[in-house]
C-alpha cells in the first residue's frame, strides 16, 4: 500500500507514499533502446543478393524504381519511354560508377524526359549564352565562318554587348520587347555620337543570326527578333566630302612617288592596290614561289583566291568567295620583280610570299596604316587616307581611265550588278588593258623615280598624252 505506484506505458512514474514530501518523478525503460539505423548501416549490415544482368552485377531488388545498386559500385539505371519522333520505345540504360542512389534517380529522369521530347534537351533549360556559344563553334566547325576575324567579331559582340543584356536569359523566354529594350539602350549611344550605327547594326546582325537560328533548330513559336527594324544610318555617313578616304587622280602620283621614297618596302603592294582595288586581305597571302604559286611570272598572271585576315589564318579562298585571274600589264609585273630583288634578308628572299615581312611571314592586318598616314600627312593632302582607300581610289582611277564597268568589277572583285557580270564574259586581254589604263592615268611607272614634287607637277599632263604615250595604238582603238 504505501510502495510505489506503477505508471502506464514504457516509461514508469514513481509518487512517493509521504504526502509530505515532493512528487519524484523517476524514468526508466522496460527494454533496452535503440536508435534508428541509419540507410548506410542498414545497407552495411544486410548484404544484398547479387544477380548478373545487363551485364553487370547487380542488387535483385532497385534502390529505386529503375534504379540498382552495383557490385563493382555506383548505381546502373535503366528505363524506357516513348520516342515521339518515331512511336517507338526507346531504352535508357547507363552504368554510374560515382553517383549516389537520389543522383542515378535523377539521372534517369533526365534521360527519360530527353527521349519523350524526341532526343532535344528541354527548350526551357538552354540559355540564350550557352546556345550561341554552342552555335559559333558549330559554324566554325562547318566552315561557315571561316576567317578568325569573324571569329574574333563574334566573340567580342558575344561577350560584350549580348551576353550582358541576353546571357542569362533562358532562350525561348526572350521577347520582343527585350530586344527593343536593349535596342533602345544602344540608340543612346548612337544619338550621343558614342557609337556608329554602322557598329550597331552589326551587333544586332549577331543578335538575329543566334536568334533565327535557335527557332529553327530548337522550333521555337515564336522569333523575338522578327521584324526588329536596324538602327538608322541615314544620317551618318562613313564618307564624306571633306573625308573620302580616297585620292583624286592628280594625288595619286605624288602618293606613290613619296611612298616609294619614304617606305620601298611598301611601294609595290601599294603600287597593286591602286592598280587593282584589290583588298589587302588578298595582297597579304600572295605567293611569288612554291607548289602554288599565286604569281606566274612567265605568263604575267596573278591568281587572286586566298584571304589573310589575322596572324597565321589564311583562307583558301577570297571574302565574296570568287578566285580571280588577272592577266597583268608589263609596267606592274616589272614593278614585282624590282619588290622580289630588293628584299631585305634571307628570310624574305626564301618566303613564298610576295609581300612577306622582315620574318618571312605575313605582314600584320595594319602594316601599311602607319605609312599611310604619315605619307598623307607628310604631302599635306588635308583629309585622311587608310589602306582601304586603295580599293576607293581604284574605282575613281578606272573610271577616270574610261574601263568598262564589267572589267571593273573583273579586276577588284567587287560582287555587284550580279545579272550584268552572269551576262557578260571578260576576257584576259580586256582585264590587262583595263589595268594598263589605270597604271598608266596613276603614272605608275614614273613613281619608280620621280620624285613627290615632279610626280605632282606632271599629275597635269593630258589624259589622252598619258595614255597614247604608254598604251599606243592599240590601247586607243580598245578604248
Amino acid at each position: 500500500e504505501g510502495g510505489p505506484v506503477p505508471g502506464c506505458g514504457p516509461w514508469r512514474i514513481w509518487i512517493g507514499s509521504s504526502a509530505a514530501s515532493h512528487p519524484v518523478i523517476l524514468f526508466r525503460l522496460d527494454v533496452q533502446g535503440r536508435l534508428p539505423a541509419t540507410e548506410a548501416t542498414m545497407e552495411k549490415k544486410k548484404e544484398p543478393k547479387w544477380v548478373k544482368r545487363w551485364k553487370s552485377w547487380i542488387a535483385a531488388k532497385p534502390s529505386k524504381p529503375g534504379v540498382w545498386r552495383r557490385k563493382a559500385g555506383g548505381f546502373l539505371i535503366r528505363g524506357r519511354a516513348v520516342d515521339p519522333r518515331t512511336g517507338k520505345t526507346r531504352e535508357v540504360r547507363k552504368t554510374l560508377p560515382k553517383a549516389d542512389a537520389a543522383g542515378a534517380y535523377r539521372v534517369l529522369d533526365e534521360e527519360l524526359e530527353k527521349v519523350r521530347h524526341g532526343g532535344w534537351t528541354r527548350i526551357e533549360t538552354t540559355r540564350f549564352d550557352a546556345y550561341a556559344v554552342s552555335l559559333l563553334a558549330r559554324k566554325v566547325a562547318t566552315g561557315e565562318v571561316k576567317s578568325a576575324k569573324t571569329r574574333e567579331k563574334w566573340g567580342d559582340v558575344l561577350e560584350h554587348h549580348l551576353f550582358p543584356a541576353f546571357g542569362h536569359l533562358l532562350i525561348d523566354q526572350i521577347r520582343r520587347a527585350d530586344v527593343e529594350q536593349w535596342k533602345a539602350m544602344i540608340g543612346k549611344r548612337v544619338q550621343a555620337k558614342q557609337l556608329s550605327p554602322n557598329t550597331a547594326n552589326g551587333w544586332l546582325s549577331v543578335l538575329k543570326s543566334v536568334m533565327n537560328s535557335a527557332v529553327g533548330e530548337l522550333e521555337l513559336e515564336r522569333n523575338p527578333v522578327m521584324g526588329v527594324k536596324p538602327f538608322d544610318t541615314s544620317t551618318h555617313h562613313t564618307y564624306t566630302e571633306e573625308e573620302p578616304n580616297a585620292l583624286t587622280v592628280a594625288e595619286v602620283p605624288a602618293f606613290l612617288a613619296k611612298m616609294r621614297q619614304d617606305y620601298p618596302q611598301f611601294f609595290a603592294m601599294t603600287a597593286m592596290g591602286f592598280a587593282t582595288g584589290l583588298r589587302p586581305s588578298s595582297l597579304r597571302p600572295l605567293r611569288r614561289k612554291g607548289t602554288t604559286p599565286d604569281l606566274l611570272w612567265d605568263e604575267g598572271v596573278m591568281l587572286v583566291r586566298r584571304s589573310h585576315t589575322r596572324r597565321k589564318d589564311v583562307m583558301e579562298t577570297t571574302k565574296t568567295k570568287r578566285h580571280q585571274r588577272l592577266e597583268l600589264p608589263q609596267e606592274l609585273m616589272d614593278i614585282l620583280r624590282w619588290h622580289v630583288d630588293e628584299l631585305q634578308n634571307d628570310r624574305m628572299r626564301e618566303s613564298e610570299l610576295l609581300f612577306p615581312s622582315r620574318i618571312g611571314g605575313f605582314h600584320a592586318e595594319n602594316v601599311l596604316v602607319k605609312p599611310f598616314t604619315e605619307v598623307a600627312k607628310s604631302l599635306k593632302l588635308g583629309k585622311k587616307l587608310t589602306p582601304r582607300g586603295m580599293r576607293r581610289t581604284f574605282q575613281d582611277l578606272a573610271r577616270a581611265a574610261e574601263v568598262k564597268d564589267v572589267v571593273t568589277r573583273a579586276v577588284s572583285g567587287h560582287a555587284t550588278e550580279v545579272m550584268q557580270r552572269h551576262y557578260s564574259t571578260v576576257g584576259g586581254q580586256e582585264i590587262r588593258e583595263g589595268i594598263a589604263k589605270v597604271v598608266s592615268l596613276a603614272k605608275v611607272r614614273e613613281a619608280m623615280t620621280a620624285t613627290p614634287e615632279a610626280a605632282k607637277k606632271g599629275a597635269g599632263q593630258s589624259e589622252s598624252g598619258v595614255l597614247s604615250g604608254v598604251l599606243g595604238s592599240e590601247m586607243k582603238k580598245a578604248s
